[in-house]
């Protein structure tokens, strides 16, 4: 064996080793993680039985839409259900903390508001929950991101962002809002 092999053989047994070094770095994390996710499960997970959301609970259908907390934050309560959103609008104020809650009926959806950062996944059987804030009033659509069948490219909905005298005058009226009741 001439010395170029036997240097040729030298730099690939290092390359064999500095790969499987970092072969074995990324199976010990992925063991990691796993075992730390099965012993300390993520917190404030919240269930809903998709079975009964209309019947009673949170869920119910004069509970969703969005309401004035003590707080002064805005809650807006909706779900997923192939192939549409419920309520089918959102109306909030500007400038305000929103706190959407929302979970799915059915399937997996997802709903993303254009211009946003809002972007969150339902899946059956749980309660999603999202902080947000729209600066500016406007109309904002809100398609389903997660693919939930044949009807999935025509379920969405719209976000209506108000300015806060409009808000407070509706808010006035009645205690769910949605862009049906805006006048």
């Amino acid at each position: 064996m001439s010395a170029a092999e036997h240097a040729a053989e030298r730099a690939e047994a290092r390359w064999v080793w500095i790969v499987a070094a970092i072969i074995a770095l990324l199976l010990g994390m992925m063991a990691y993680m796993s075992l730390h996710w099965i012993t300390m499960p993520p917190q404030r997970m919240e269930t809903v039985n998709p079975g009964t959301l209309h019947l009673a609970g949170e869920f119910v259908e004069a509970n969703l839409g969005s309401a004035s907390e003590a707080d002064g934050s805005i809650t807006v309560r909706l779900i997923g259900s192939q192939y549409s959103f419920t309520p089918q609008c959102v109306l909030v104020p500007a400038d305000t903390p929103i706190v959407i809650r929302a979970t799915s009926a059915d399937v997996v959806h997802g709903f993303s508001v254009t211009g946003t950062n809002v972007n969150v996944n339902l899946v059956p059987g749980y309660v999603s929950t999202f902080h947000a804030r729209f600066q500016q009033p406007g109309e904002h659509t809100m398609p389903c991101h997660e693919f939930c069948g044949v009807g999935h490219a025509a379920m969405w909905a719209h976000v209506k962002v108000v300015d806060k005298a409009t808000w407070a005058r509706l808010a006035q009226q009645q205690r769910r809002l949605s862009c049906a009741e805006r006048s």
